[in-house]
């Protein structure tokens, strides 16, 4: 099945997409004002932002919430990782990227983002894939099963710019897990550009919105018309 998705149309002509995948418990209408935000500056991009299904997450108890992949535990280094549940949401999340190259936009007009487990789900399908993507954003996120991601990320993923956002004082990911990660990525060859923020906890603040908007333009810039 197919993933929902919320939508914030580009304002002029449509010559990029960003596609942006939420947190835990939250849905593509939690980061719509932010969509629309970013849209007065970036008026020729499409915002897409898939719906997570519901399924029980054994952090919350059994729980049933939109979600990802199951989260066990908050520790990010731990050894069972639900591998298989973020296998079946790449695969949903590249029919939406792939939604987009349908409609004429090429790969490298085409940023994928998320926050929190959204920002682990972007580097899960951003490093597999088979697209030179237009930029990689990761905003409060981590790198998922590490080692295994690492050994199948594929060469052309190695050319994708990523913005990694993180807060020093985040009590869900932690600092650290977000430091780690660029590490990882930089050691690996990847173009990482990591700002932290002193104030800021697990969500987002205007500095880092504002951040990310500078990275959208100079990765999608409006002057670039999309050419199959």
């Amino acid at each position: 099945m197919s993933l929902s998705t919320v939508i914030v149309n580009a304002r002029k002509a449509h010559t990029a997409s960003v596609i942006f995948i939420h947190g835990l418990g939250d849905s593509g209408y939690g980061w719509k004002p932010v969509a629309e935000m970013l849209s007065s500056y970036l008026p020729h991009v499409k915002f897409v932002l898939p719906n997570a299904p519901e399924q029980p997450v054994t952090l919350n108890g059994g729980f049933r919430m939109p979600s990802w992949y199951d989260i066990r535990s908050l520790n990010k280094i731990a050894s069972d990782e639900d591998e298989a549940g973020m296998n079946a949401s790449m695969i949903k999340i590249n029919q939406v990227i792939r939604a987009e190259l349908d409609k004429g936009i090429p790969a490298e007009r085409i940023v994928l983002g998320g926050f929190s487990q959204g920002g682990a789900m972007a580097l899960f399908t951003g490093l597999q894939t088979e697209y030179r993507l237009g930029g990689l954003v990761v905003l409060s996120g981590y790198l998922p099963v590490s080692e295994r991601l690492m050994s199948r990320a594929t060469d052309v993923s190695k050319r994708i710019p990523i913005f990694q956002g993180h807060g020093k004082i985040d009590e869900v990911v932690l600092y650290q897990y977000g430091q780690m990660t660029q590490e990882v990525l930089k050691k690996s060859g990847y173009d990482v550009e990591f700002s932290s923020y002193d104030c800021m906890g697990h969500s987002s603040s205007n500095e880092e919105i504002e951040d990310l908007k500078d990275f959208l333009q100079k990765t999608v810039p409006e002057n670039q018309p999309a050419s199959v």
